[in-house]
């Protein structure tokens, strides 16, 4: 401790000296300077405790969902779905409902969106069972031999 408070009254010394050498300073105020400069140097070494402040959303968690859109609390903005737009500004799903208290089942996707979608896929046919693969029915007779056209008889006789 006491190697480090000779480094800082060194610098602090060095400072006070590079600064009385470029402007004029009365007397009496040299050694308030020294103080504040000593002060600062030892604040710098302290970590300070950043005030981590809750983001306020835009507008109501309850206004925030609509049939056709949710309003985001980052921008008060519409949108259908949420995930791209909190990937733009550095949430997951996860970490955007914990920044604005919102429950965890609070939806990423609005509700008419999701809607077309499922109707579009219950249209495709997505989510149902496949059928089972018809097998071949095996014939009893033996396969016809193609016709040969006279043309072609002729062409081989002569």
């Amino acid at each position: 401790m006491a190697i480090e408070n000779e480094i800082l009254i060194t610098l602090a010394a060095e400072i006070v000296e590079a600064h009385v050498s470029n402007n004029s300073i009365a007397v009496g105020e040299v050694s308030t300077l020294i103080e504040k400069v000593y002060d600062a140097l030892e604040k710098l070494g302290v970590p300070t405790q950043a005030v981590v402040e809750k983001p306020k959303g835009a507008v109501s968690i309850r206004a925030s969902i609509k049939p056709e859109h949710l309003v985001s609390m980052i921008d008060g903005k519409p949108y259908k779905m949420l995930k791209r737009h909190l990937t733009l500004h550095g949430y997951t799903p996860e970490s955007y409902r914990e920044a604005f208290g919102l429950p965890s089942d609070y939806p990423m996707i609005a509700a008419s969106h999701s809607q077309k979608r499922r109707e579009i896929a219950k249209t495709l046919g997505l989510g149902r069972k496949r059928k089972a693969p018809v097998e071949p029915v095996v014939a009893d007779k033996p396969a016809r031999k193609p016709r040969v056209k006279k043309v072609v008889a002729e062409l081989t006789e002569g």
